[in-house]
């Protein structure tokens, strides 16, 4: 399929976007009205930009169904502050009912059961129940268009951020598993960014992977590691030889019972690796690939 985003109806492409360009996080926006009434409004066109000054971007888009803003988007043009809650599993539900379109001036702090607690820079109160919570200022509003559907990228500057010690690990560094955030998808779908859901990807910082394109031909052209499994392979930062200590039971097994049939043995060893690749055992798979050369 192939769509010029032109030639369908704006609902039909928010969609689409939003299902493919996910999980996305939540920015949970506390403003004041003209009149000093709290607003608290969750937005998932969201993300951090910068660090040195510390950025962070989020849209409240016009409506589709009849290009009207936000609340949230008015009271920020007036005040130019707001404190961005991020939203973690526990509160998911409490924060969906915020995004309820309530009449200027009610307080969604009270209808979704949120604790309003004092900021320390800024008018807008913090979200209690929230992991973190980010005083910001607003740097500038830009207006991505009139239309329904179009963006309003406001850029904030947080000049208080508050963390619940609860989150940290021994460290003092964020554990995703202890905040447990959660993410918007397309449509009612969400995702839950801990337990299984969280995995680790090694990644090189100084040194640079040898690459896919430097594996032995057998090995990238494997029937059966996966695409995945060549990345883990090739972010070794050296070809890796073969250790004469290396020791391993299962590996004695495969090269004694497929010694006379070399394909099948290669097969063996593959599978045996992409078993460890999955452990994050990344050089006992090299040593066995490397064996299957020998």
């Amino acid at each position: 399929m192939q769509i010029v985003p032109s030639s369908i109806k704006t609902n039909e492409l928010h969609a689409l976007l939003l299902g493919a360009i996910a999980p996305r996080p939540i920015c949970f926006a506390s403003t004041l009205d003209k009149d000093g009434n709290p607003n608290l409004s969750p937005f998932s066109f969201f993300n951090i930009f910068g660090s040195n000054p510390p950025t962070i971007i989020f849209s409240p888009a016009r409506r589709v169904r009849d290009n009207t803003v936000k609340h949230t988007l008015e009271n920020i043009l007036l005040n130019k502050e707001v404190v961005i809650n991020v939203v973690n599993y526990a509160m998911v539900q409490q924060t969906s009912l915020a995004s309820c379109e309530y009449p200027a001036g009610i307080n969604e702090f009270e209808k979704a059961g949120f604790t309003p607690i004092p900021s320390e820079l800024i008018k807008p109160f913090r979200v209690k129940e929230s992991p973190v919570q980010m005083e910001c200022i607003v740097r500038e509003v830009i207006a991505t268009g009139q239309e329904g559907g179009a963006g309003n990228l406001v850029i904030c500057e947080p000049v208080m951020i508050h963390l619940n010690d609860n989150i940290l690990n021994e460290n003092g560094k964020i554990d995703p598993h202890k905040i447990d955030l959660v993410a918007r998808m397309g449509g009612d779908f969400y995702c839950r960014a801990s337990g299984d859901a969280v995995f680790e990807v090694a990644k090189p910082n100084m040194k640079l992977g040898i690459g896919v394109d430097a594996l032995p031909l057998s090995i990238r052209n494997s029937n059966i590691l996966t695409g995945n499994n060549l990345g883990q392979l090739g972010n070794v930062h050296e070809m890796p030889v073969i250790d004469p200590a290396f020791n391993d039971d299962h590996l004695k097994q495969i090269v004694q019972y497929y010694s006379i049939t070399p394909d099948e043995m290669e097969n063996e060893l593959h599978r045996y690796a992409k078993q460890l690749l999955a452990a994050e055992k990344v050089q006992e798979a090299w040593q066995v690939l490397l064996s299957g050369n020998m």
